[in-house]
């Protein structure tokens, strides 16, 4: 039998519709609810993550603002700005597109992000409390997967759990999540032994590499929840290119109990999860 397809696509819609609530309820107690997102030195990929960033936040009702510093802005001048989007009462989350140019250094930034505004969850700080399971705000993606696997009703109590990548923003984050709910994690990286043999006893796959196709149909456990986070863009015999997770989703669907595609997976859950980070912001003013 097939996998359910796990639409993030759809999922994350209803997550909106609940935040517009919020939004709207927060603005009726006179409280403003804005992004503030940073953006040093101009691209065009750059830019036009900003233009659909703010359409989406718009849509919900957030206030967006795009903060735009010269590709020879200082450290000193990043930071500086950051610290004013702090003092802003106005200003209830705040991110830093990346990348920045070479001469400014990223983790700095977000280390100068108050927790409660740093929306995308990668302060140090958030992610330290994670630990103690009293981060104010999870790293997006990694959210967002575990809110996937949530929506399928498999508990997560002794369940067997496998997280195939150990970044700092999915892999790690994720992995203490499904912990918090008592499920026994293993984190596999690309120096684990027999890949394919520790996904085999997994109940519930968490893909988060950034290699087209690394987990195949025989990796998969009959009835798993398999949650695809990888985004690449491959290019067919035909010459042309399509967008696929880490999972050989057409192999793997045929085996797992539940599945994301890519695109229409993790992705718009994502930026949902974003969105719900600058409420909070909003909440704890």
């Amino acid at each position: 039998m097939a996998a359910k397809i796990i639409d993030g696509t759809a999922i994350a819609a209803k997550v909106k519709e609940q935040i517009k609530e919020q939004v709207g309820q927060l603005k009726s107690q006179g409280k403003r609810v804005r992004l503030a997102a940073m953006l040093v030195g101009a691209t065009a990929a750059g830019e036009m993550y900003a233009v659909r960033q703010g359409e989406a936040c718009r849509a919900v009702g957030i206030e967006y603002e795009l903060v735009k510093l010269p590709e020879t802005a200082t450290q000193a001048e990043v930071e500086a700005k950051i610290e004013a989007l702090n003092r802003d009462p106005a200003v209830t989350g705040i991110m830093v597109h990346l990348p920045v140019p070479r001469h400014v250094d990223e983790a700095r930034l977000q280390q100068k992000i108050e927790l409660v505004k740093d929306v995308e969850g990668v302060n140090p700080g958030n992610l330290g409390m994670m630990v103690l399971g009293r981060a104010v705000n999870v790293p997006c993606t990694a959210m967002a997967a575990f809110e996937l696997i949530k929506t399928t009703g498999v508990s997560l109590r002794g369940a067997e759990a496998v997280v195939v990548g150990a970044s700092e923003i999915v892999g790690k984050p994720v992995a203490l999540l499904l912990s918090d709910e008592r499920a026994t994690v293993q984190i596999c990286r690309s120096a684990t032994p027999d890949l394919a043999g520790h996904c085999r006893k997994a109940d519930i796959l968490v893909a988060a590499v950034g290699k087209a196709g690394i987990i195949g149909g025989d990796f998969i456990k009959d009835g798993a929840v398999v949650i695809d986070v990888g985004i690449n863009r491959i290019t067919l015999p035909d010459g042309t290119k399509r967008t696929v997770g880490d999972v050989d989703f057409d192999a793997a669907k045929e085996k797992a109990g539940w599945i994301t595609p890519v695109p229409g997976g993790v992705g718009p859950m994502t930026v949902a999860m974003l969105l719900g980070n600058v409420v909070r912001g909003a909440k704890s003013n």
